[in-house]
């Protein structure tokens, strides 16, 4: 007896076991439920990543902020300007080299950081509510050695497609 395959829209479809089409559903729940908690603290989820990374290496250039959350460097000075306006970050030339900026993070974008991150992590938290402790640290394991030399591999050079371009959508 021959066995029909699943429904493509059901749970064991091939669809179901496509990586892209999973990162990718799991990116739209993400962004959608992100993007309204951030937005309560005076941010996108585009600045919100950068604020991130600027808050993890201060004193980082425009251009290595760019290479960092994989954004088009046009796109980062729109970002930037946007957090600027909010009193969340602040440029400065770079003593080194005064045609590159060190963008830092203000005291009031720290606290607006601090709380935006609570707000996600609970968001995290409530996606990954049925996994065990052991489930989710193996989870995010897997995900950031993913995210290193395996996808460079695959990418084999070619520029990110899905990086942030300018005048992209967050």
């Amino acid at each position: 007896m021959a066995v029909s395959p699943a429904p493509e829209g059901s749970p064991g479809s091939r669809l179901h076991e496509d990586l892209h089409w999973l990162f990718a559903r799991l990116k739209q729940g993400l962004a959608t439920a992100e993007t309204a908690a951030v937005r309560e603290h005076g941010m996108t989820l585009w600045g919100y990543t950068v604020l991130l990374a600027i808050v993890e290496a201060p004193a980082r250039t425009q251009l290595a902020l760019a290479q960092a959350v994989s954004v088009d460097k046009s796109k980062l000075v729109l970002i930037l300007d946007e957090l600027e306006d909010a009193g969340l970050v602040r440029r400065r030339p770079d003593p080194a080299d005064r045609r590159a900026r060190i963008v830092e993070a203000t005291p009031e974008g720290g606290r607006a950081l601090k709380a935006a991150r609570g707000d996600v992590q609970a968001i995290e938290d409530r996606l990954l509510a049925d996994l065990t402790t052991s489930a989710r640290t193996s989870l995010r394991s897997t995900l950031r050695h993913l995210a290193g030399d395996p996808v460079a591999r695959v990418e084999d050079g070619r520029p990110h497609e899905t990086a942030c371009p300018p005048g992209g959508a967050p």
